[in-house]
């Protein structure tokens, strides 16, 4: 295993990329296919129907996967600052990683015992998984920084996601051979296609990642500062932190426009397998296909708006993206078949391979080139982008409890998307790379 940090190391990139690969499955088949539609059928109430009772609430299932949604990244939110700037200090961060790696695999795992008879601890098992994949890509993120030049930021960003998209769209190829040729693997039955799957997330999530945490390095810091009370000093780090961002005007913008526009791109990612069911009544398996092609179009989205950014610069290419992304949600609150949800997924999927990878990218580019605070900083980011998941998802339960339509839900995503837009302007580059500091 590498000792120290070799930036621009091929050999290091690519098990940094490979961790995309492992975790994006939870994504992929937990997030956005298979999951979601295994758990519209099996929380119900007696009489199969949506609407259902949870821990003395009644709720709308759909309505209570945002909400299990928003709470894992609530909590995340709050932790993940504090963890970085324990992690920054006593040079922990890759161990973090590992930790929230395996909390997400092994509850992956446990989803293959989440039925309607268990439907509470299968909620909670499924945040825990979810806590477990938000917490372990605050660390990993932060490495980006650490392991690459500026210049090659917006690359190996779009790298990590497209290896991402690749390895996600593999694993979900083979678990739809479950659901295809159920009499190959023993007559099983949808059901038990889909916790198979489950359980096939977590293993390839932890076989994986093995790859990534054998050479990725395990700290940037000195020897010098892992002396100390860990979380006294890891509160002080992230004071120091505090008190330089306020300072960064650029990046200060930059955060505010992505908690806006991020609400609208999180939120579409994970409630869309649900809308295409619930209000559109798409077929399960019509889903998982769309689904399917989303990705693939992502992986092309990441490298094509990765090389618009070296030639119009970061800012311009994202504003190029939001702006895709105001139309789509339009769209969607118009969209009334199939066909039209299959046309506008296409639309989701090229754009949202490059506002993710861009938006990491923007943001490393962004912190100041001297700082050893690489945790600290991302965990900033990864904190403005759970809060962009947590009111995102929220608010399109809120809207979905209180009307039964989601998509007048859509409709508040697009003013999340002209909001930061609208602070994007405000923000001003003339290189094709974002200034210095």
């Amino acid at each position: 295993m590498p000792a120290t940090f070799q930036k621009n190391n091929p050999k290091i990139i690519n098990a940094w990329c490979l961790y995309d690969w492992a975790n994006s499955a939870f994504s992929l088949v937990i997030i956005s296919t298979i999951f979601p539609i295994y758990f519209g059928s099996v929380v119900v109430n007696a009489s199969g129907g949506d609407v259902v009772n949870f821990l003395g609430m009644e709720v709308k299932n759909s309505a209570l996967f945002s909400f299990s949604i928003s709470f894992s990244f609530l909590i995340t939110a709050f932790l993940s600052p504090f963890l970085s700037a324990i992690a920054d200090y006593s040079g922990l961060k890759k161990v973090f990683m590992q930790l929230f790696s395996y909390m997400g695999a092994l509850c992956c795992g446990l989803l293959y015992f989440f039925t309607t008879a268990t439907s509470v601890l299968g909620v909670f098992t499924f945040i825990l998984a979810t806590i477990g994949f938000s917490g372990s890509i605050v660390f990993y993120n932060s490495y980006l920084p650490d392991l690459v030049t500026e210049d090659q930021m917006d690359k190996v960003s779009a790298k990590g996601f497209s290896f991402g998209y690749i390895g996600s769209v593999l694993l979900l190829l083979a678990n739809f051979t479950l659901f295809l040729f159920p009499d190959f693997y023993g007559g099983i039955s949808s059901g038990q296609a889909a916790r198979i799957s489950f359980l096939s997330v977590g293993i390839w999530w932890f076989g994986f990642s093995q790859y990534t945490f054998y050479y990725l390095p395990a700290s940037k810091k000195s020897v010098s500062k892992t002396t100390g009370n860990w979380i006294f000093a890891g509160i002080l780090e992230l004071r120091k932190v505090w008190t330089e961002l306020k300072e960064l005007d650029l990046l200060r913008k930059f955060l505010l426009a992505f908690l806006f526009y991020s609400m609208g791109v999180q939120t579409v990612m994970y409630v869309a397998t649900i809308f295409g069911e619930k209000e559109l009544h798409i077929p399960s398996n019509d889903l998982k296909l769309v689904i399917l092609v989303l990705q693939i179009v992502a992986i092309f989205g990441a490298s094509l708006f990765a090389k618009v950014s070296s030639k119009i610069g970061n800012i311009k290419a994202l504003m190029i993206i939001v702006s895709i992304w105001i139309l789509i949600c339009f769209g969607a609150y118009f969209v009334s078949g199939g066909g039209e949800f299959f046309v506008l997924a296409a639309v989701v999927g090229f754009v949202m391979g490059g506002v993710q990878s861009l938006s990491r990218s923007t943001y490393a580019k962004l912190i100041p080139v001297t700082t050893q605070d690489s945790a600290s900083y991302f965990s900033f980011y990864d904190m403005v982008e759970k809060m962009s998941i947590v009111l995102g998802t929220f608010s399109y339960g809120i809207i979905d409890y209180f009307t039964h339509n989601m998509r007048y839900s859509t409709i508040a995503l697009a003013f999340y998307f002209i909001a930061g837009l609208i602070i994007l302007f405000t923000i001003r580059s003339n290189k094709h790379l974002l200034p210095k500091h």
